[in-house]
């Protein structure tokens, strides 16, 4: 019996013989396990953003959004037709149990200039509950008050990346004037950095300002109906499910909507459409994983066949070391070592290809990526498996060659 160094020996040599052909062998194995390594990557690295959103928006809160249009066969989204009034608001903080405080907020995108830059930004109208339920901490000044609220005074609260493009970075923006709409406004806080949300959006980039000066300077208000949503902090994030169903029986009741007619609003967790998303971002990464694994098996067909060209091309010289006192056990070693470099050369070329690929992928496109050692790891012993499973086959038919047979072979 040759030792297991000298079979490993021997298998280096005749894939040594051949680079190009034994490259080509194992491009299938590297296009594989780059394809996984890059999908698997790119795919924690989204379920990560909407993990990271659902913390920086809190674990707590729910969006009331108000009804959807329905004109000439044409249905709109919720959103789309304002049905929530300031009376909804005051019901839903004062009868909701579970409900721990409830703010308006409306938006719009528009142009804010300083002395010297103009930045257009989103403009939120608001009041202060809203920071306390997204636990948005102020880090520079004060936040919007109650006073500014009754008031409808013209104090602006902004984002780290508004204060950084009107004023430079560094600067403390307190007290400092910008123009929204032709009206000036004094910036009396700076809020916390908050970074990109799950969609991508970048959340520090807004200013808020009261929702009764919102309504009076900026965007105009609708009466008695509120243009926007509204935002919920429920007592605990168990209680979410609870505060969902309680204010939609309450709007529902306010609304006058009979039993069996579709609300003319909605309820939304922030918890369950972070989850939701969560859901199709895992999907969608088994089923790039799956189609990557795919190049795992044709590349393992790609060795087999190599494998099999290499058994009819090296008859002889099976032949003559089973001749000389090989067993036909060497003759399977040999070959399914050869199997095995080639799939787990590949294998390595192909996690260092994916990674690379993932981490250019994501500076190229601002995608998260989140590298798994175990998925590495299991990828590699996948790509080995793969070598040695087609390569049994080829291994098999020349350890039963027969040694006159083969040294007769032409």
């Amino acid at each position: 019996m040759i030792s297991v160094t000298a079979t490993a020996r021997l298998g280096f040599r005749a894939l040594l013989r051949n680079k190009t052909r034994a490259f080509l062998t194992a491009l299938g194995i590297i296009i594989g396990v780059a394809a996984v390594i890059c999908m698997v990557a790119i795919g924690e690295g989204a379920k990560a953003r909407i993990q990271n959103m659902l913390e920086a928006t809190g674990t707590n809160v729910l969006i009331v959004l108000s009804g959807s249009t329905s004109q000439g066969g044409m249905r709109g989204g919720f959103g789309s037709q304002p049905t929530l009034t300031w009376e909804d608001l005051r019901a839903i903080q004062n009868e909701a149990p579970s409900v721990r405080t409830a703010a308006p907020l409306s938006r719009m995108s528009t142009p804010v200039i300083s002395e010297t830059a103009t930045w257009t930004t989103t403009v939120h109208g608001t009041t202060p509950e809203y920071f306390d339920i997204r636990d948005w901490a102020i880090v520079t000044g004060t936040g919007l008050t109650q006073a500014d609220e009754s008031g409808a005074s013209r104090s602006a609260v902004v984002g780290k990346t508004v204060a950084e493009k009107l004023f430079g970075e560094g600067v403390n923006p307190i007290g400092q004037s910008i123009r929204i709409r032709e009206s000036p406004y004094t910036i009396v806080g700076m809020l916390d950095e908050k970074g990109q949300s799950g969609m991508g959006s970048d959340q520090d980039d807004a200013v808020f300002v009261p929702m009764a000066t919102f309504g009076a300077r900026i965007q105009g208000g609708l009466g008695k109906f509120i243009r926007g949503q509204i935002y919920l902090s429920a007592i605990s994030p168990q209680a979410t499910t609870t505060v969902e169903q309680e204010v939609t029986k309450l709007l529902r009741e306010k609304h006058r909507i009979p039993e069996g007619e579709e609300d003319d609003f909605s309820v939304r967790s922030i918890a369950e459409m972070a989850g939701a998303m969560s859901a199709t971002t895992t999907t969608l990464s088994a089923l790039l994983a799956s189609i990557a694994l795919v190049s795992l098996i044709v590349g393992g067909i790609g060795v087999m066949n190599i494998m099999l060209v290499s058994v009819t091309e090296r008859t002889r010289e099976i032949g003559i070391r089973l001749a000389v006192g090989a067993q036909p056990g060497d003759i399977l070693a040999q070959f399914l070592v050869e199997a095995l470099t080639l799939a787990a050369i590949g294998g390595i070329i192909g996690v260092a290809l994916g990674i690379g690929a993932g981490k250019l992928l994501s500076a190229q496109f601002g995608w998260s990526l989140v590298i798994r050692p175990d998925i590495v790891v299991l990828a590699l012993l996948v790509s080995g498996l793969v070598g040695v499973v087609f390569g049994l086959y080829p291994a098999r038919k020349a350890a039963r060659l027969d040694p006159i047979d083969a040294l007769r072979y032409e």
